[in-house]
């Protein structure tokens, strides 16, 4: 499976996780730049929730969330702004739901995440 179907399946998978535990998905794949797409919107009591998904199919060479570094989560506030400023949205957060295909599906959300 290449890397483009690896993450299509996860962002499937996220988002059925989200819907199960009470999410609404308002939005996939919204993108900005070449380099800012946010993944999912969804929305939860009141809150938007912006998520990053990132999909292994194996751990062999490190955790999913550890593909998140510093610019890429950058990129991820850059397209929050783009959104914000075209919606009304009051409260909101960025998550990472980090999903491991195999040996035996993962799946780990992270709420509220940030980096310094």
């Amino acid at each position: 499976m290449d890397n483009k179907k690896v993450g299509n399946a996860g962002e499937d998978l996220a988002c059925r996780y989200l819907i199960k535990n009470g999410y609404k998905i308002l939005d996939r794949n919204v993108r900005y730049s070449r380099f800012c797409e946010i993944d999912i919107i969804a929305e939860i009591k009141n809150t938007t929730v912006f998520v990053e998904v990132k999909t292994r199919t194996t751990d062999k060479f490190g955790a999913p969330v550890e593909a998140i570094t510093k610019s890429k989560y950058e990129n991820i506030k850059k397209g929050i702004y783009f959104y914000l400023e075209e919606h009304k949205v009051k409260k909101y957060r960025i998550d990472v739901v980090a999903i491991t295909l195999k040996p035996e599906m993962k799946i780990e959300h992270f709420r509220n995440i940030s980096m310094q």
